[in-house]
C-alpha cells in the first residue's frame, strides 16, 4: 500500500509541466528516497517493499511488452535495426570502459551502461538480477540514468530549431540516443507526428533488443558458474520471454487496443510500484560511498553516445 500510494502521487506529479518528462518511474523511486531518508519507515513494510521490489517489478516488464508491435519494428526497415544494434554495442562496450578508467564497481558500470544503451530504468531492472548487484546499486543507477535523460531531452527540445536536419531525422536521433520512452516522447514533440513517429519506432527497436543483451549480459557475467554447473548455474531472467511472449500477443492484433491501453496502465503502476520500493530500500550514504565516480561514468557514455549521431543518420539516408 505505501509503494501504491508512492506510485499515486508520482503519477499526479508526472502530469505537471517540466516534471511529466521525468516520469512516474523516476519520480517513484525519487519519493521513494527521499521518505526512506527523511520518514521512519515502519519495519513490518519490509516484505511488502521487497515484494514490490522484486516481484512488482517484473511483472510489469512483462506486462511492458504490450508496447511493442513487432511488425511496426519490421515496417521500418532495416535501417532501425542496424542503428539499434550499432548504439547498443558501442555504448556499452564504452561505459564498461570509462567504468574501468573510472574504477567504478564493475557491476554498477553494467547497470549504467545498459540503462544508457537500452531502455533506461526498465533495462536496468531487467540486468540486474542477472548480475546480481547490491540493490544500492540498482537505484544509483537508476538515478544517474533519470537525471541525465532528462536533462538531455530538454536539450534536445532547446536544439531542435537550430538543427540542419529534417523532422524525421530528428526523430530518428532522438528515440536513437535518449534513455527513458517517456525522454523520448517528450523530446520529439517540438518535431510533431513525423518526428515522433520515427522516435518512438527506433526506441522500441531498442527495447526488444533487451531480450538478447539480457541473455549475452547473463552468459558474459556467469561465466564461471557456467563452466562449473552447466546451463544450471546460469542465471535466466524468464521474465524477459514473458516480456517476448506478451510483444508477440500484441503484434497478433487480437487484443482490443482500449484493453492494451488498460493493460500498459498496469504495467505503468506495477513498475512505478517496484520502483518506490527500490527508493524506500536506500539510504544516501549509499551514494556517498561511490562518491562522482558514476555521475561521471554516466554523463561521459552519453557524450560518447551523442558523437555517433553523424553515422546514425548517415546509417538512415544510405538504408
Amino acid at each position: 500500500m505505501l509503494t501504491l500510494f508512492i506510485a499515486v502521487a508520482a503519477g499526479l506529479i508526472a502530469k505537471l509541466p517540466f516534471f511529466e518528462i521525468m516520469g512516474i518511474m523516476i519520480l517513484s523511486i525519487l519519493i521513494g528516497m527521499i521518505w526512506k531518508n527523511t520518514l521512519q519507515v515502519n519495519p513490518g513494510y519490509q516484505e511488502g517493499i521487497q515484494f514490490s521490489s522484486k516481484v512488482l517489478l517484473r511483472a510489469g516488464i512483462i506486462l511492458l511488452g504490450f508496447r511493442l508491435n513487432l511488425l511496426d519494428i519490421v515496417a521500418a526497415g532495416y535501417a532501425v535495426l542496424v542503428t539499434d544494434v550499432l548504439v547498443i554495442a558501442f555504448t556499452m562496450t564504452f561505459i564498461l570502459l570509462l567504468g574501468k578508467v573510472f574504477k567504478l564497481d564493475k557491476h554498477l558500470s553494467m547497470l549504467i551502461a545498459a540503462g544508457t544503451a537500452i531502455c533506461g530504468a526498465a533495462a536496468i531492472i531487467a540486468v540486474a538480477p542477472i548480475i546480481k548487484n547490491k540493490q544500492e546499486h540498482t537505484a544509483i543507477a537508476v538515478s544517474c540514468i533519470a537525471i541525465l535523460g532528462t536533462v538531455g531531452a530538454l536539450i534536445y527540445i532547446f536544439l531542435f530549431p537550430h538543427l540542419p536536419i529534417s523532422k524525421y531525422e530528428y526523430g530518428v536521433l532522438t528515440g536513437a540516443t535518449l534513455h527513458e520512452l517517456a525522454h523520448v516522447v517528450a523530446a520529439a514533440v517540438p518535431g510533431g507526428a513525423e518526428s515522433s513517429e520515427a522516435a518512438v519506432i527506433v526506441k522500441l527497436g531498442r527495447v526488444l533488443l533487451l531480450i538478447p543483451v539480457a541473455l549475452l549480459i547473463s552468459f558474459v557475467i556467469n561465466r564461471k558458474e557456467l563452466t562449473e554447473k552447466g546451463l544450471k548455474g546460469l542465471p535466466i531472467p524468464w521474465f524477459i520471454f514473458g516480456f517476448l511472449f506478451a510483444s508477440f500477443i500484441n503484434t497478433l492484433n487480437f487484443i482490443p487496443d482500449s484493453v492494451v491501453t488498460y493493460i500498459l496502465l498496469v504495467s505503468t503502476y506495477l513498475l512505478a510500484m517496484g520502483m518506490a520500493g527500490l527508493g524506500l530500500n536506500v539510504n544516501y550514504k549509499d551514494f556517498s560511498k561511490e562518491g562522482i565516480k558514476p555521475v561521471g561514468v554516466a554523463v561521459v557514455g552519453f557524450i560518447g553516445l551523442l558523437a555517433l549521431a553523424p553515422l546514425i543518420l548517415y546509417i538512415f539516408r544510405m538504408i
